[in-house]
Order: C-alpha cells, then structure tokens, then sequence
C-alpha cells in the first residue's frame, strides 16, 4: 500500500486524510447544530470548546492535505471529461476553500466575542479580530452561511459519487481502495 498517489491511484495518506476530515466535518455539523440552539453555559461550555478544538483540527488537517496534494498530486477524476471534469473540480475546490474558511470565520466570531479560543483545554490561540458586538453578529453569520452550503456540497458530492460508482466508473472503490 503506497503512501504517495499515483496517476490512476490515492496513496493511504491521501485516503485517511479524506476519510479522517469527513468524519471530523459530520461531528462539527452534528455538534454545531445542536449547540447553534443552545445559551452557553456552565452545564454546555465544554461542547463550545469541542466545537472550536474540532474546527481547528479540521482547518489543520486541511492545510496538511493541501500541502500533501502539492508534493504528491492527487489523481485524475475517473472517465471525466468535459462539463463532468470541470464540475468534479469546481466542488473539489469549493471543499478545500470552505472547509479552511469556515473554522476561521468560527475563530473570528469566537474571538469577537471576547472569550479566549482553546485548543483541546490546553492552548490558548491568537484571536483573529478584536472584540465587538457587531464583528461577532458577522463572523457567526457568514460562519453559518458557509456551513450551510457546505452541507449542499456534501449532498452534491456524495450523490455524485454515488451515481458515478453505480455507473460503474470505480470513483468510490479507489477513494475507498486506491485503485479502481
């Protein structure tokens, strides 16, 4: 099993990088849905802080993946050619740009808020914006926004790779396997 993409294959890192970052964007989603109807308390802060250090490991991961794709490019999307291609990249791109500004925009509306951002209760992080009312209503804002279309782009592509690997094309089997 090789660590490195080939031409026609995903290497393991590129494989639990994707699989790994999926299942950390379901938690945030499922978390943060149940804590955006919450007033934060004694009894709750502990699944804020979940929420920010889950965030800042998916914005790590991502930039690990980003930088992993440079030095080992992944493959070309399986018998894609034309609108297919181009759609298939566009979303690709959308995740990678949507799954590093979403946790900051969460980052700066924490920082707005005033209370300090912690990574995994230990780290305290820079904040990103200075305190305000109103950069806290904005930042949380276009944090949700964002998120929901994520959540579009994660039906999209899921469906996607869906009807592509019942018509037969392997794109599942080699994000699952590595090769087709």
């Amino acid at each position: 099993m090789a660590a490195r993409n080939g031409p026609d294959s995903f290497g393991i890192v590129s494989r639990g990088l994707h699989w790994g970052i999926m299942l950390l964007v379901i938690a945030m989603l499922a978390l943060g849905m149940r804590i955006s109807d919450m007033q934060p308390g004694l009894a709750n802060l502990w699944l804020y802080g979940l929420h920010k250090t889950l965030g800042i490991t998916v914005l790590s991961l991502m930039l690990l993946r980003l930088g992993w794709h440079l030095y080992t490019p992944p493959p070309q999307p399986v018998g894609a050619k034309g609108p297919a291609f181009w759609a298939a990249r566009m979303v690709h791109w959308a995740f990678y740009a949507l799954l590093i500004v979403i946790p900051l925009t969460g980052w700066a509306g924490s920082s707005a808020t005033g209370i300090d951002v912690v990574y995994a209760e230990r780290w305290v992080l820079p904040p990103l914006v200075t305190p305000s009312i109103e950069g806290e209503a904005f930042w949380f804002r276009l944090h949700d926004i964002l998120t929901k279309g994520l959540m579009g782009l994660i039906i999209l592509h899921m469906l996607g790779a869906l009807q592509r690997e019942m018509a037969g094309d392997g794109t599942l089997t080699r994000m699952l396997r590595g090769r087709a």
